[in-house]
């Protein structure tokens, strides 16, 4: 089965609740024609981008870049997978107080880098967090931030299954 690969961190729970309406998404959409793997960026290794056919970055932006563990997942995976995937389809997904630009930047950098060819719009959802409470609390999407994240992992799932990408 075709595969698509959410490798993603959160530190507040936003991050998390857009991969978790992606994957469902994705999950109703590919049917039992795709495989849909979610794996914390703690938990993934190159070997994992290795056998995916779709791969999504989702990351909380922290102080304007990439959150730690994502990091540490892109330290540890960047030069095993460097020219062994290219042209795979990746898609980018990044939670921020503001516009989340300097994250999604660092991150096209990655994809770049490894060859791979963003297919979609990137999912962009801010929360607003601007004070040090609000960017420390425990976040949840709304309901068009959740429908967002859905449509981009129904979106990823229908193009892999039906070969687009």
């Amino acid at each position: 089965l075709p595969q698509l690969l959410v490798v993603w961190h959160s530190l507040t729970g936003a991050t998390r609740a857009a991969v978790q309406a992606l994957c469902a998404a994705a999950r109703a959409q590919g049917g039992d024609g795709l495989q849909v793997r979610m794996l914390h960026a703690a938990q993934a290794s190159a070997a994992d981008v290795l056998a995916c056919d779709v791969l999504v970055l989702a990351t909380p932006e922290t102080l304007g870049s990439i959150s730690g563990l994502m990091k540490d997942f892109l330290d540890r995976s960047y030069y095993p997978v460097l020219g062994q995937r290219p042209g795979l389809p990746a898609g980018l997904v990044v939670v921020a107080g503001s516009d989340g630009q300097p994250t999604l930047m660092q991150l096209r950098r990655v994809l770049a880098g490894w060859g791979m060819r963003e297919v979609c719009a990137p999912l962009q959802l801010c929360t607003g967090a601007q004070s040090a409470a609000a960017i420390a609390a425990q976040k949840q999407l709304n309901d068009d931030q959740q429908a967002a994240a859905a449509e981009f992992g129904g979106t990823l799932a229908a193009g892999l299954v039906l070969g687009v990408f």
